[in-house]
């Protein structure tokens, strides 16, 4: 995912945030979805980074599971360079094992 990130120049990075948003609203009935979400992530970028984590943790938490992951983890973006890659694999990990536990193939 972080390759095709970066091969796109973040156009993957968009639809990403689109379809992790959509596929989160779809499941759970709740958070802000992929319309909003995209639009988001043209308009102001920094909330969704706070956001996708925060909803991911949300999805765990409902099931009153410890959440790998939440709003705070998006700190992780102000540490240069490598902060952008830390946060996207452990929101990436956090989604695939909460999508494996619920019946996705890996």
């Amino acid at each position: 995912m972080v390759v095709l990130w970066l091969i796109t120049f973040g156009i993957y990075g968009l639809y990403w945030q689109y379809s992790t948003f959509k596929e989160m609203n779809e499941y759970s009935g709740q958070g802000v979805g992929g319309v909003l979400g995209l639009i988001l992530a043209v308009l102001i970028a920094i909330v969704n980074v706070f956001l996708i984590p925060a909803e991911i943790g949300s999805l765990y938490s409902r099931e009153n599971r410890l959440a790998p992951v939440t709003g705070i983890t998006g700190l992780w973006i102000f540490l240069p360079i490598a902060g952008w890659f830390v946060w996207v694999v452990k929101s990436q990990r956090a989604l695939n094992r909460y999508w494996q536990d619920h019946g996705a193939v890996a």
